[in-house]
């Protein structure tokens, strides 16, 4: 594995298979109340310039179950708000810690810190990509259908990091997706772009109803992430017929399911009635962002 995690792409295929072994193993283990203390000694800096939840907890729950310690760092009371270089941050931190987690506004920054770090960095999320996120996805995928090749999965919605981060694991998963979004909100198409080069599936359409006809796996996200509240009106008029409901989901496969990374927005994105029904497996999906990172950090950090 390379030294740092900051794409899905990071990775090929061989080492995502083995990762996701690893996490299918660490959670098996968990359940049967194993305990698994592989990172002993090891110390994860979390640096947060965006709130969290789940990205938060995992991370630091995780640590703790393979033996290491986890160190939440608010970006707010750090040098680097009142102006220290990246650079001087990150070499810095390289001498104290094993590796460092990221949440960022800007995906440059993340680049930046690995770039002169010494140690792991990993992406705990950009404006441009999640890989932590579909690691979970492509994990819960494997766990309901056995195999994600060939499966075919529409995005529905805002095309966000998270949207960018999918379309580059058909590169390595086989996944075929097929975007939809309104005029203006597309993913960047240099993303479509390289995972066509690379031999990956994915394509944009702009109805729903096209995306997700007979798709096994719908996927959304909220229409207003951080950062740009500011154009919450503008955006939900402009969304509002691309919510995931009842009558979307009775165009897609009669076994589909749905996948959310949350924080939802009942009643926007996603229906209280999709989001709680049979048919969902956005808190399977969210539980595999602990077992997906822990085998990650394993990975990374164990030699």
């Amino acid at each position: 594995m390379m030294k740092d995690f900051i794409s899905i792409l990071d990775i090929n295929k061989e080492e995502l298979n083995e990762l996701l072994a690893d996490a299918h193993d660490l959670k098996r283990q968990k359940k049967e109340g194993a305990t698994h203390l592989l990172l002993p000694g090891k110390t994860l800096a979390m640096i947060f310039e965006k709130s969290s939840t789940r990205t938060h907890i995992s991370f630091e729950v995780g640590m703790n179950e393979l033996g290491g310690h986890a160190l939440f760092l608010n970006a707010r009371d750090m040098q680097i708000w009142r102006g220290e270089e990246i650079r001087d941050t990150a070499r810095a931190a390289s001498r104290y810690v094993s590796a460092m987690m990221i949440r960022a506004y800007k995906h440059s920054t993340i680049e930046e810190f690995a770039k002169f770090a010494t140690i792991p960095v990993i992406n705990g999320l950009s404006d441009m990509e999640h890989p932590c996120q579909i690691l979970a996805d492509i994990m819960t995928m494997q766990e309901h259908f056995g195999s994600t090749q060939d499966l075919k999965v529409a995005w529905v919605g805002d095309g966000n990091n998270v949207c960018h981060s999918l379309i580059l694991a058909t590169v390595l998963t086989g996944l075929d997706v097929t975007v939809s979004t309104p005029k203006g909100y597309e993913p960047d198409p240099g993303y479509i772009r390289r995972a066509q080069e690379l031999g990956g599936r994915a394509r944009l359409v702009r109805e729903p109803e096209k995306a997700v006809k007979d798709a096994e796996v719908i996927v959304t996200d909220t229409w207003v992430s951080m950062g740009d509240e500011g154009e919450r009106d503008e955006r939900l008029k402009l969304f509002g017929d691309y919510t995931v409901d009842a009558d979307l989901m009775k165009l897609a496969s009669p076994d589909a399911r749905v996948l959310h990374c949350l924080p939802a927005h009942r009643g926007e994105e996603i229906t209280d009635e999709v989001m709680e029904g049979g048919q969902s497996l956005i808190w399977d999906e969210a539980e595999n962002r602990l077992h997906a990172q822990k085998a990650l950090l394993v990975r990374l950090l164990k030699k």
